[in-house]
């Protein structure tokens, strides 16, 4: 086996494996600081911060012959008896060296800049810099100018790292960002007459190392050291980006993506990164109504709990339209509910919104890359269409049906209460499609905003978003990713779980995870999800890849 030493410390590496200095120190718990490389990016060495000693051991006496001078570690392959230094006090001095030289010319602005916190000029001083600044403090200029729609450059911080121009170029394929003028006078630009406005603009901003570029939606909003991040998974598409969710206090900020090698690798898009605004709008339902002299009006859990049970108990023919973007757990506890009715029921996939081809990167040029696609915008905009199709199977035997396919042969005789669930960010249900469900007795609706089945709902029950679930998903590929609430939702609001937990009188609150280990129990295709993974998920197998249902 291949073995590498850094530090004195052997690290062993599979056959034909290529990493660099950095990765393999990473491996060993070593931190290398480094601005310009990422694993996702092409190789540039440009930033220095990564100087290392380096070596080689030789084969026949062991010896180990270092290199006179440093190297990047980033640009140093980790072969076979490779030698790493990284705590030497030549690499020390090379450190402080690189930061005392950017801090020559960057305006050391943290107090008003939206990175401070997690800044890596700013950790890097503390921990690799000198301890006292030895030139004189001068005034700065903090030059912005608007890259696109969505992120402001501030042109004095940039450390030129380059990270964002060549992400631009080689994943995202479009190319819009340039290195402008040469020497001390460098510049990250756009083209005239092309703005940044790409399907995964916002990824540069997490790229930057330091404040230059900013989110523009987030900008003075929050200190990042109030906000407190919440490992979740996003539900705009069925992708299933693993995420981050910054909030305060209930209140979301933004949304980062948080790397899984399995599915986003380090991306997520514009469309899920800014997509989530609507968790906060006042017009949500926050309360449960039923039909009162044909209107709706206000009415309490318990009266509407009691009105459930009465209603759906004596149907003989119940239907539920499971949504999308219900969770896998709350999708088992509705089936088996439903299933304990007397009635035989019916089980239907509601409203898959689409939104086009599915958009698949790297579209820049990456040698042996080029084919592989690492980052996929799928076209099918909801989290759980498999997870729910899947579930329903499981515990039925038969898939639902298609929302269409129900809704065209829906008549008088096919069902005398249906409960239509819903957690859309905005109602996929068409006003037409009412009157179809005009001949059903009894309706129930369940969404987050009012829409075109309300004239015809009997009950309407609010509904909660992605971030305020706990459960699990599985995404397009099979990946079945768990994980906690993000944030709590509106006060009076209950999830489809905690409503089925309620009708099945279990006891104690709704639990996620319990529900899943009981369906990892009964069904073998859930049992690989026994602990779940809540860092990268668990495959549960290859999905099919069937067409987008509108």
């Amino acid at each position: 086996m291949p073995r590498v030493i850094v530090n004195g410390q052997e690290l062993e590496l599979e056959p034909g494996e290529r990493i660099n200095g950095i990765e393999a120190a990473a491996r060993l718990g070593i931190e290398i600081p480094h601005y310009c490389w990422h694993a996702g990016l092409t190789v540039v060495a440009s930033c220095r911060m990564c100087l290392v000693e380096t070596g080689k051991v030789d084969p026949e006496t062991g010896d180990i012959r270092m290199l006179p001078k440093l190297v990047p570690a980033c640009q140093t392959p980790a072969s076979d008896g490779t030698v790493f230094v990284t705590d030497s006090e030549k690499v020390s001095e090379a450190r402080a060296t690189v930061e005392e030289d950017l801090l020559l010319r960057h305006p050391v602005d943290c107090p008003i800049c939206d990175k401070a916190g997690e800044c890596r000029l700013q950790d890097y001083h503390f921990e690799y810099g000198r301890e006292r600044r030895r030139a004189d403090v001068k005034p700065f200029h903090s030059r912005k100018r608007e890259l696109g729609d969505s992120v402001r450059l501030f042109v004095d911080r940039c450390v030129m790292c380059t990270r964002c121009v060549r992400f631009c170029r080689e994943v995202a394929g479009t190319a819009e960002l340039f290195v402008r003028e040469r020497g001390a006078h460098e510049e990250i630009d756009i083209f005239e007459g092309f703005p940044l406005a790409n399907e995964l603009s916002g990824n540069v901003v997490d790229l930057c190392p330091v404040g230059a570029l900013a989110d523009r939606e987030f900008l003075y909003q929050q200190r990042v050291w109030f906000m407190k991040p919440r490992a979740h998974v996003c539900g705009g598409c069925a992708t299933g980006c693993s995420i981050w969710v910054d909030q305060n206090q209930d209140r979301i900020y933004r949304l980062r993506p948080r790397e899984n090698a399995h599915i986003n690798r380090w991306w997520m898009c514009d469309e899920g990164r800014h997509g989530w605004t609507y968790l906060h709008d006042a017009a949500r339902r926050t309360q449960p109504q039923r039909r009162v002299d044909e209107s709706l009006a206000p009415a309490d859990w318990e009266t509407i709990d009691r009105l459930l049970i009465e209603r759906f108990g004596a149907s003989e023919r119940p239907t539920i339209v499971v949504s999308p973007m219900w969770t896998v757990e709350e999708t088992c506890l509705a089936v088996e509910w439903f299933e304990s009715l007397a009635g035989g029921a019916t089980y239907v996939i509601g409203p898959v919104p689409g939104g086009g081809d599915d958009i698949r990167f790297p579209k820049g040029r990456r040698g042996s890359n080029d084919a592989e696609p690492v980052f996929t915008i799928s076209g099918e905009k909801c989290p759980n269409r498999s997870g729910v199709e899947r579930v329903v199977e499981a515990l039925t035997g038969s898939r639902p049906m298609p929302w269409p396919a129900w809704l065209s042969s829906l008549d008088a005789a096919a069902a005398d209460a249906v409960w239509i669930g819903g957690g859309y960010s905005a109602s996929p249900f068409e006003p037409e499609e009412t009157e179809r469900l005009e001949a059903v007795p009894f309706v129930v609706v369940q969404d987050l905003f009012a829409g075109a089945l309300d004239r015809i709902a009997d009950i309407t029950l609010p509904a909660v978003a992605f971030p305020e679930r706990e459960g699990s998903f599985v995404n397009r590929d099979g990946w079945l990713q768990s994980f906690e609430m993000a944030v709590r939702p509106p006060m009076g609001t209950r999830s489809a779980g905690q409503v089925f937990w309620k009708l099945l009188r279990r006891s104690g609150l709704f639990r996620a995870e319990s529900v899943l280990r009981e369906l990892a129990k009964e069904q073998a295709s859930f049992a690989a999800a026994m602990p779940p993974v809540a860092e990268t998920g668990v495959r549960l197998e290859q999905a099919e890849q069937p067409a987008v249902v509108s």
